[in-house]
């Protein structure tokens, strides 16, 4: 796409750092666009966009005139549509960084094509240390059975392997890695995990849950510099695909330094609301420090995340009743019920958003009890708590969303991922609460989208096709999963732009394009208001634009 010479040499020019943005005060409009926003009431088009260094100043509807101004830098939008920046509710930053410099398998089809693909990275780029990589899940292989250290000591018998499942709730790892860890016949699980063992109870290979600190306690941490490179990675790579904000889903005190040095650099490409994750040695004195908020509002760190549950895949879910396909078993809870009280009491006591994972019915019964009981205590509704996930609720929890005020933070693609598993695990009648998007949005809860990089691709638009059509990227289903639950285009756009900012209390700064917000917009190459649902996951992003700066082209 064709744009302005002038405003490209002069983008190009503040990110480079030669030309200061605050000693230019420089105004541009962006014209002959495409343009949509949702004010939180209704979708709104436009045709033309102004800004003045990091703010709008005006949008410019149909009926309005473009001034004609030459000392205005103008573009000329070539009719492209464009967007507020798009905003993920719910990832994982540093995860999604080092997953981009480790073994992908989410394309494996197989436990050997898995161990294949980790043969040909490690051949690519020889790990000094451990061999990492990401993505297997044995619900889409042929045998739906977890793998083995076996099939990876063939080829590692004297390096450790560790590699995570595509929802990070578990971890394969081979003989090697299990020495290292002291994991033998006698190691006693760990509450709130566990350990596969075979007839003998001999570990397998892979830990879930909390069993996997066993294995990451024997894994060299990263450097500060490796954890601002992998960051840096990460933001890069979001904002090449339309996201210009993240609520990044739980992190450690380093990562929370690493993020705030990049913020003193003036280093960070796209906006980050952190969560301070609840098993951080330093929990309590980040909550004694109080919020943060950069000068330029690019990071934020004003909520917690506390994890009360594993996930469907790897049967960590906390369930009310047995899983459907394994008797005797209804997961894990990574807290005791008490310890998940007082944790949540304490974020709430000292001002902080809570925002807690939740998957199972178990767990979001759980959850949303303590914050019925906790909100009224701690007087903190307006703080807007949170429930990541909400993935298979009781029919009875629905309506208690919009009731308490807690919003549910969810991400689309899980159900076109889940969808060859879920029932498999809860039955024909569980499912009737799972993935209730429209059940939620009819009992008049918020919807804040996002996709949990790199549990599933980052990309904001496979999350809107799948919101929409309940259909994977095949675009099977042909009727969609369950497509009594879809949304519609415009509430899915909704919760990824001004839902997923009122969820982050940042709703009067950014999620829409209006005067006096940040300049944090999208070009986009289809109209996906007017297109077939089913193309929205192809659409390609052309610009992304964060504090009026170009951050992809």
């Amino acid at each position: 796409m064709k744009i302005n010479l002038t405003s490209i040499k002069l983008a190009s020019l503040i990110i480079a750092g030669a030309i200061s943005p605050s000693l230019l005060a420089a105004t541009t409009i962006i014209e002959n666009i495409n343009g949509y926003s949702h004010d939180g009431t209704q979708l709104q088009q436009f045709k033309a966009v102004q800004f003045s260094d990091d703010k709008i100043d005006k949008v410019y509807f149909n009926l309005d005139d473009v001034p004609v101004n030459n000392a205005i830098t103008r573009i000329d939008g070539q009719g492209k549509t464009l967007l507020p920046g798009l905003i993920d509710a719910h990832g994982h930053v540093l995860s999604y960084g080092i997953s981009l410099s480790s073994a992908e398998l989410y394309s494996s089809s197989s436990e050997l094509e898995a161990v294949k693909q980790v043969v040909s990275f490690n051949k690519k780029y020889p790990a000094k240390t451990w061999i990492k990589g990401r993505g297997w899940n044995q619900v889409q292989w042929p045998s739906n059975r977890f793998p083995s250290a076996a099939s990876l000591d063939r080829h590692f018998k004297d390096q450790p392997v560790v590699l995570s499942r595509v929802d990070g709730h578990a971890v394969w790892v081979n003989s090697k890695a299990l020495a290292l860890a002291g994991i033998n016949k006698d190691t006693k699980e760990v509450a709130g995990g566990q350990i596969i063992r075979d007839s003998l109870g001999e570990p397998t290979g892979v830990l879930v849950d909390n069993a996997m600190s066993l294995i990451y306690g024997q894994i060299p941490t990263l450097s500060a510099q490796q954890t601002q490179d992998a960051l840096t990675l990460a933001m890069r790579s979001l904002a090449k695909v339309g996201l210009t904000s993240v609520h990044d889903a739980g992190i450690s005190s380093s990562n929370i330094a690493a993020f705030k040095q990049l913020s003193k650099n003036n280093a960070m490409s796209i906006r980050i609301n952190a969560m301070i994750d609840a098993t951080d040695a330093n929990f309590s004195q980040h909550l004694a420090n109080g919020h943060f908020n950069s000068e330029d509002q690019m990071l934020s760190i004003n909520s917690v995340k506390i994890s009360a549950d594993g996930a469907l895949g790897s049967r960590g879910a906390a369930l009310l009743a047995d899983y459907s396909d394994q008797a005797h078993h209804r997961g894990l809870l990574l807290h005791s019920e008490a310890q998940l009280t007082a944790l949540m009491k304490q974020a709430m006591q000292a001002g902080f958003q809570v925002n807690t994972h939740a998957i199972g019915d178990n767990a979001n019964k759980l959850v949303i009890d303590n914050y019925q009981q906790l909100i009224k205590t701690t007087n903190t509704k307006h703080l807007r708590h949170r429930v990541e996930h909400a993935q298979v609720l009781q029919l009875s929890d629905i309506p208690r969303f919009s009731e308490l005020g807690i919003i549910a933070s969810m991400q689309a693609t899980h159900a076109t991922s889940d969808k060859n598993m879920a029932e498999d695990r809860l039955g024909a009648d569980r499912i009737k609460g799972a993935y209730a998007w429209r059940s939620l949005l009819n009992a008049n809860a918020i919807i804040a989208a996002g996709s949990d990089f790199p549990v599933e691709y980052p990309n904001p638009f496979f999350g809107l096709h799948a919101a929409v059509t309940r259909q994977d990227k095949q675009n099977q289903p042909t009727d969609g999963w369950y497509s009594n639950e879809a949304m519609t285009v415009v509430e899915a756009f909704k919760s990824f732009t001004i839902d997923a900012a009122y969820a982050g209390h940042q709703e009067q700064i950014i999620g829409s394009i209006s005067a006096n917000k940040k300049a944090d917009f999208i070009l986009i190459d289809q109209d996906i208001f007017t297109i077939n649902p089913q193309l929205i996951w192809k659409t390609k992003v052309l610009q992304t634009w964060v504090n009026g700066q170009q951050v992809h082209d």
